[in-house]
């Protein structure tokens, strides 16, 4: 991987050295010939002046009749039940007692069961084969 990494290097050095010289040699031409005339830029037309337009005045704000809203009905608020009273005193936990004597763990293992694996092979009954057909 890292040749295929240099050998890339190694073309795009080559050809951007090899670009080099057409660039220069075009730099150098376009420095020798003498510069082209800028043609004039036209004038633009002027802009005609548009006439003046005025718009009629605003009619005047009419007023408005204040209307006369009823009053809004008051209702109570329900009261707020007060907190209960949480206990500052914990009430102290009885264990039950520890048995006097720990009980026994066996010592041998119980017996594992035996399988009987059968060492032959059934046989398997074939049925008899149907008649051949005779041909004429």
């Amino acid at each position: 991987m890292a040749a295929f990494n240099h050998s890339l290097l190694l073309a795009l050095v080559l050809a951007s050295s090899l670009s080099c010289m057409d660039v220069s040699s075009a730099a150098r031409h376009l420095m020798q010939s003498s510069q082209p005339t800028i043609p004039t830029i036209p004038t633009l037309p002027t802009i005609p002046n548009m006439p003046k337009v005025s718009l009629p005045p605003l009619p005047a704000m009419p007023t408005l009749p204040k209307a006369a809203l009823p009053p809004m009905p008051t209702t109570s608020l329900p009261t707020i039940p007060s907190l209960p009273t949480i206990p500052t005193t914990i009430p102290k936990v009885t264990l039950p007692p520890l048995p006097s004597s720990l009980p026994t763990i066996p010592t041998t293992m119980p017996s594992l069961p035996t399988f009987n694996i059968p060492t032959t092979m059934p046989s398997i009954p074939f049925f008899t084969p149907p008649p051949s057909a005779t041909s004429p």
